[in-house]
């Protein structure tokens, strides 16, 4: 079998709310879509079903059609496993997914069809339980994530964390855990750096094996996924089994876009903050932030960061990466949380939060778009090297060195019909060109 054929429903399984009915749906789900994004703190799932006869005893003790049946309500628990299609697919298996919402119902005298919108447990739980309790300024972040998770979220899913090496105290405010978790997230600095330049900025996403609280630096230091894919248009010959690698179409959704980044201060930033306790404001020299002080001192997807860009005017020589574009105001997070009013900052956010927001702005400067074979293999957040062919007017052969290199999966959708097995990325780097001097290429 190749990557693209049909994949077997071994179990896709239905119980209501109460655990009092249950129902094999296999036979009616017509597709089934599964997608993970690094900006995501939950996993999603979407199926169509058709339904053409009587399937349930509803309430009255009538056997009636599933919709009405069951009923279908929403929180309806669904089990989903999915056999792999070829020799190096693993396939797909869960156990806890949960119907959210229950969309474009179309019912009629002989059929009915209707879509689930699949989402994690936990995705519930975050909708019930809130934050309140006040987190010790000695803490680490990571312990602080792993605490949320554990007792919060109730899941012990937490199987992929970078351990931070700052401290933050802060208190939850009633807020959701993943609102927390993702506010964490950004004032995070990885703990397998040392000193003042190390660089902030974390995820954390659900896949399919669970949680990932992870750095961007460690994301992009992650050796690529075994096997290099190269595009190759047109229709997978299901016989070539080395086909599965293939790219079988991609786009360039973005490349750059200046007047975004100028908004969002990724080339240069001001930000004050002032001292609630000393009544001052951040130094004059402690308030911008420039990308260009970083180039060469950060791992990079592609080639090093260089800033080139315009000058302001024709009558002034500084250019657009020198001055400001974005400013930001703040209240130093100073001594909230303990008793003892202390004078140190709970976090210096003038150098955390200004990388995270680099790093994130920087991440994200080129997005691709690609389909290729299913490949249950990959999750979001993962490394992938990819080969594009060159256009040249002389039909020279060889790759495009530009745009064919490392990117990481920022969103990921299997597809499951009738007609075959696809997998969709949406890939991000930050930017162009080939090195990897750390890596493991394949």
């Amino acid at each position: 079998m190749a990557a693209v054929d049909k994949s077997i429903y071994e179990k896709i399984t239905l119980s209501s709310v109460n655990g009092a009915k249950t129902a094999d749906i296999r036979t009616g789900v017509v597709s089934l879509n599964y997608y993970e994004d690094v900006f995501s703190p939950m996993i999603t799932a979407r199926m169509v079903v058709i339904n053409t006869g009587n399937t349930i005893k509803g309430d009255d003790g009538k056997v009636q059609s599933l919709y009405n049946g069951f009923p279908l309500r929403g929180g309806e628990k669904v089990e989903i496993k999915i056999a792999g299609n070829s020799p190096d697919n693993d396939g797909l298996e869960f156990k806890d997914l949960y119907v959210g919402s229950i969309t474009d119902v179309d019912i009629d005298a002989e059929r009915e069809m209707f879509v689930l919108n699949l989402i994690s447990r936990e995705a519930i739980t975050n909708e019930t339980v809130r934050v309140g309790k006040k987190f010790p300024s000695s803490q680490k972040i990571s312990d602080s994530v792993e605490d949320i998770v554990k007792n919060y979220l109730s899941s012990d899913k937490l199987y992929d964390m970078d351990e931070t090496q700052n401290p933050y105290g802060f208190i939850g405010n009633m807020r959701k855990p993943f609102t927390v978790l993702t506010m964490l997230a950004s004032k995070s600095v990885p703990g397998n750096v040392s000193g003042k330049d190390a660089t902030a900025g974390y995820f954390f996403f659900e896949t399919q094996k669970g949680f990932r609280f992870k750095s961007v630096d460690s994301l992009i230091r992650t050796n690529p996924f075994p096997k290099k894919y190269v595009y190759k248009p047109g229709i997978v010959d299901r016989d070539d089994k080395t086909k599965d690698y293939n790219i079988i179409a991609f786009s360039t959704t973005r490349n750059q876009n200046l007047l975004e980044n100028l908004e969002r201060g990724a080339y240069c930033s001001n930000r004050t903050y002032f001292n609630p306790l000393t009544f001052t404001y951040t130094p004059t020299t402690q308030k911008e932030f420039k990308l260009e002080d970083y180039s060469g001192k950060i791992e990079n997807l592609g080639a090093d960061i260089d800033v080139v860009l315009p000058s302001l005017s024709a009558n002034d020589s500084r250019t657009l990466a020198s001055v400001p574009s974005r400013y930001i105001c703040g209240i130093l997070d100073i001594g909230i949380t303990d008793k003892d009013v202390s004078l140190d900052e709970n976090a210096d956010p003038a150098k955390i939060h200004s990388q995270a927001m680099m790093r994130y702005n920087t991440l994200f400067t080129q997005i691709l778009t690609m389909t290729i074979p299913l490949n249950t293999n990959l999750i979001a957040g993962d490394i992938i090297n990819c080969e594009f062919p060159r256009i040249d007017m002389e039909k020279r052969k060889g790759p495009d060195e530009i745009q064919s290199g490392l990117y990481m999966i920022k969103k990921l959708t299997h597809f499951f019909d009738a007609k075959g097995s696809y997998t969709k990325l949406q890939l991000a780097r930050d930017t162009n060109g080939r090195k990897a001097k750390w890596l493991k290429i394949p």
